[in-house]
Parts: structure tokens; sequence; C-alpha cells
């Protein structure tokens, strides 16, 4: 493990591969860490890449580095913190890809900043949150999904997330990739990084933020103002969705307008954890786009 200073954090990563590779970097999700990316990263590193998988703020040893900074889960802070990562790592341009929050942050920095992605690999197709849609009810079957999210609008939520994580995020890992069987030794791994102390704020205020239920930070303002305006997709990228993840019913096939250079969307037999349930399909499309932009 490493780690390296942004303007606001100390992110704490693991690398593979060369470093004269081609970049990428792995985003995990909640309630998830680097993990889901063991069988992952070392396909990849075997094709050629420099892989750079980082703790996102709030999740592992990941650290803010200074206490009077807002603990904010949103949208643009987690794709403005991948692009402080690539600028701290000197990395003029890497491939993003992800799934839940890593997908989201991927998805984030590529619509602001394309001409530092090469690539983009995303779970869930075109993963930027309409924060103004969120206001009106989904379907009950997916409101239901969600239960999590509306259990997080009221302090019992930060209080349930607080004193329970692992019996919480132990629920979601089961509901969403009903079909995956991890033991307790794979998911306490990764529960450790649950354990960070910054872990229930920023949780919290990411989907308070999406519902419109709290203030986003002032710094950033002006990006999610440009993300309200549904930029596109302007670099070769691959979306994938999972045939058996109840978050996702129905797949987002139809995001494909969202995406103005060459696109392929893929379905995959799995859950919602994709890179833990299907490695090797995830990492094909990792390196499939790496071909499309070389």
């Amino acid at each position: 493990m490493r780690t390296i200073k942004t303007d606001t954090l100390e992110i704490a990563y693991f690398e593979h591969g060369s470093p004269e590779g081609w970049p990428v970097v792995l985003c995990h999700g909640f309630p998830y860490d680097i993990h889901a990316y063991d069988e992952v990263a070392p396909r990849l590193s075997e094709a050629g890449a420099r892989v750079i998988v980082p703790y996102l703020r709030g999740f592992g040893p990941t650290r803010f580095l200074s206490s009077s900074t807002m603990r904010s889960g949103q949208q643009a802070a987690l794709g403005k913190d991948v692009i402080g990562l690539l600028d701290a790592l000197g990395i003029e341009k890497a491939i993003l890809a992800g799934y839940d929050w890593g997908g989201l942050a991927s998805c984030v920095a590529t619509a602001l900043w394309p001409e530092r992605v090469a690539g983009l690999v995303s779970y869930a197709g075109y993963d930027i949150i309409d924060v103004e849609r969120l206001t009106h009810a989904y379907e009950p079957s997916l409101e239901q999904a969600v239960w999590y999210q509306h259990l997080f609008q009221h302090e019992r939520g930060r209080e349930c997330l607080s004193l329970h994580r692992r019996d919480l995020c132990r629920i979601l890992w089961q509901q969403w990739s009903p079909n995956w069987a991890f033991d307790d030794e794979t998911f306490q791994r990764t529960a450790a990084s649950f354990d960070n102390p910054d872990f229930v704020e920023v949780v919290i205020h990411s989907y308070r933020f999406d519902f419109g239920k709290a203030s986003g930070d002032p710094v950033l303002a002006k990006l999610e103002a440009r993300l309200a305006a549904k930029p596109p997709i302007t670099v070769p990228a691959i979306t994938i969705d999972g045939r058996q993840d109840p978050l996702k019913p129905g797949g987002t096939a139809d995001h494909a307008p969202m995406f103005q250079a060459r696109h392929a969307h893929r379905v995959v037999d799995c859950g919602h954890n994709l890179p833990w349930e299907a490695p090797e399909e995830f990492a094909d499309a990792v390196t499939t786009v790496h071909g499309w932009a070389a």
C-alpha cells in the first residue's frame, strides 16, 4: 500500500504492474473497497497495465488532510478526487473503470475532464446522478431495493450505520448479489475499511445530497451545476449491466445516446458487485477500451 496527497486527501492506494504500463484507475463502490479488484488487477497488469486501486474518501486508510474540510460524499467530490489522484501521480491521461460509487466517480471525472481520460468502463451506464430526478418517486420495487437510502435520510439511519455498519453492509451485499456466495473472511477483509473515522459522515452526506436533503460543498457548486446539465461522455467507453442486479431493473442500455465516442454495452450474468463476481469480464472490458484508445 502507498499513500499520496491531493489538495484535500491523503489517498491510500495499491499499485500493480509496471510503472511504464498504460495507466488504469479502478474505483470501488459502497459498501465495498479495493479488494473488489483482487482478481481484476492481476489480469490487467499481465496485459501491460499500470493498475492503481485507491480507497475512496471515507474508506480504509484514506484520510482528509484538514479537520475543517467538509466530509462531502457528493458526486463532484468523488470525481474530483480521481483527477486529484492523477495529478498527484503525474499521470496525464488514464483509463477509468468502476462500479457503484466508483462508476459514479469515473463517469463524473470523464464528463468534466475528458482530456484526462483515455477511456471509460462504467457499470450501470451513464452513472451520473440526476439530483432533480431523485426528488420524485420510482416504481415501488425499486424504492424497496433502495431502502437504505431512505433510512439514511433520518438520524436513526446515521445511528444505525454508526452502530451496526457491518450488519447493514452485509445485508446489502446479500441483497444486491443474490447468487454470489461470499464467505465471512471475504466480507470482514473489506469491512475493516468501514472503520474509517469519516465513513459514516461521507456516506450519510452522499445520500442526503442525492435526495436534495443536504447542501453540497460550496467549493463544488460549479461542478455540480455542470453535472446537472448532463454532459455527454466523449471518450471510448464500455458500459455493463448485471442481469441479477436488483438496483438496475431493466438495465441501462437506453443510456447509449449519452456516449458520443465509440461505445459498446454488455450484459453479464452477475449481481451488483461486478468486478468481484465476474472479474474476467470486467478486465476484458478494460483491455478492450485500451485497444480502442491506443
